[in-house]
């Protein structure tokens, strides 16, 4: 006994089963225009197809169900142009607005607010201040290493590996046998 049809041509089908009397077998009929790797059966279909839904949908409820898919696509195209008009956190920096720096309540502390520009001009003029003191600094050659390995270091009472100094030996191979 037919039942219905969707919106793309498919018939559904109900009949008693043969094999269980008490339980009624539902197929559906495909469109004779569709090749069978692009079928599509709507889930309310499928709903009523595996007993999980017990009207089978109408045509109202399956124009009602395009007309909110294709609302759903307007709304999430919305949500999409809102939610990249916000700046993001992954920005480069120079869109991203500047960090004010906190300013302290204690004027001895030497902290205070100071703006983007006022950095980089602070920046600039300690950069110059180091340059000047550099010129009599010693040079490479001349400086002592800063860090040293104490003498008592348990890296080096560390045991070494048995294996360490081991080398495979040549091999070469010798002449074959006849048999």
């Amino acid at each position: 006994m037919r039942l219905g049809y969707d919106l793309e041509g498919n018939t559904y089908w109900e009949f008693k089963d043969n094999l269980n009397a008490n339980r009624f077998r539902r197929i559906v009929e495909y469109s004779r225009k569709t090749h069978f790797s692009d079928v599509n059966v709507p889930p309310q279909w499928m709903q009523w197809l595996r007993h999980t839904r017990y009207e089978p949908p109408s045509i109202a409820d399956q124009k009602a169900e395009v007309y909110r898919q294709e609302r759903m696509k307007v709304l999430a195209a919305q949500a999409d142009a809102r939610w990249a008009a916000k700046p993001s956190a992954l920005d480069a920096p120079d869109k991203q607005q500047p960090v004010q720096m906190l300013q302290s309540q204690d004027p001895s502390s030497g902290i205070r607010q100071m703006n983007v520009d006022q950095e980089a001009i602070d920046n600039h003029a300690a950069e110059e201040k180091d340059t000047a003191a550099d010129a009599g600094a010693p040079t490479l050659k001349t400086r002592k290493r800063m860090r040293t390995e104490p003498k008592d270091s348990p890296w080096k009472q560390a045991p070494k590996n048995p294996g360490d100094e081991w080398q495979p030996a040549q091999w070469s191979p010798g002449p074959a046998k006849r048999t």
